[in-house]
């Protein structure tokens, strides 16, 4: 199917993608890698009239560390994200979750800030972000704003987002190596069904779970459970893990239950803190 008819806009700065947001408001919509709305509007899911595509503007695709974070710009590919040096030896759970989406013509396109902005309840990267606390970086005519990964994310398809910001940069800090990422995924898609991301450090654990409800969300119950324990024992971590889907109302549909997530969540939370803790 084709999408119905729109205008096509290649500003080549930040400035003029949101002067073009600006004027067009609600009609227009941001191209990045395209992964999410070129699928949508072949379904005449989505009638832009106006997309505007940011895939030219140079200086949104970068990875590097500044003030005790590693910065990322809101155009860097997964593949980009995946393969970089400095993120697989100072915060790898990114890394490691990039890994994990789609194939390898996905991560060759799809950027990070198309994925976070799409805020899919089954993408990948929404659970990493949420455990490493990372800030997000947006920008519109009023100025540039940062918003914390906990309230980036506000329901199905929906984020913080304003019809005329843009999301330039993702910030995350350094990390040790005690991080992991397990997800059960739809096969055909490589979408999460469950994926927990897991982050521990000296005096907390931190877990980001996706795929599970209408939006990625902190496992906070797992985190109060197991606090700054150290060493973490198996019994702690089993106990914890059964409170993976607390407090929130699991998706159900073709492919798995409300129960099932429910389930797969508990699961892929305590392997994923079983696996950082390997890596120790």
């Amino acid at each position: 199917m084709y999408p119905a008819n729109f205008d096509y806009q290649r500003p080549s700065t930040v400035d003029e993608a949101i002067a073009l947001l600006s004027k067009h408001g609600d009609d227009a919509k941001l191209l990045a890698g395209g992964h999410s709305l070129i699928p949508t509007m072949k379904l005449r899911l989505a009638r832009p009239q106006v997309v505007v595509d940011i895939g030219r503007i140079a200086n949104l695709s970068y990875i590097r560390e500044t003030g005790g974070a590693i910065a990322i710009g809101a155009m860097t590919t997964h593949h980009e994200i995946e393969a970089s040096p400095l993120l697989r030896e100072r915060s790898p759970l990114l890394a490691e979750t990039a890994s994990h989406i789609g194939d390898v013509q996905v991560r060759n396109k799809g950027t990070i800030g198309g994925s976070l902005a799409h805020a899919d309840p089954a993408a990948d990267y929404p659970a990493a972000i949420l455990a490493l606390e990372a800030e997000l970086d947006l920008v519109s005519p009023r100025g540039r704003r940062t918003v914390t990964a906990d309230t980036f994310f506000v329901d199905l398809l929906q984020t913080t987002l304003a019809a005329d910001e843009i999301l330039v940069e993702v910030r995350v800090p350094l990390t040790a190596r005690t991080v992991a990422y397990v997800k059960t995924e739809q096969k055909a898609s490589g979408f999460a069904l469950a994926g927990a991301a897991v982050v521990i450090g000296p005096a907390h654990t931190r877990v980001g779970i996706t795929g599970v409800a209408a939006k990625a969300y902190r496992a906070v119950a797992v985190e109060h459970i197991l606090g700054g324990q150290h060493p973490l024992t198996q019994e702690a971590i089993a106990l914890a893990s059964t409170h993976a889907a607390d407090g929130v109302d699991p998706l159900g549909d073709i492919h798995a239950s409300p129960e099932f997530r429910a389930h797969l969540a508990q699961v892929n939370t305590r392997r994923a803190i079983e696996r950082a803790l390997a890596r120790a």
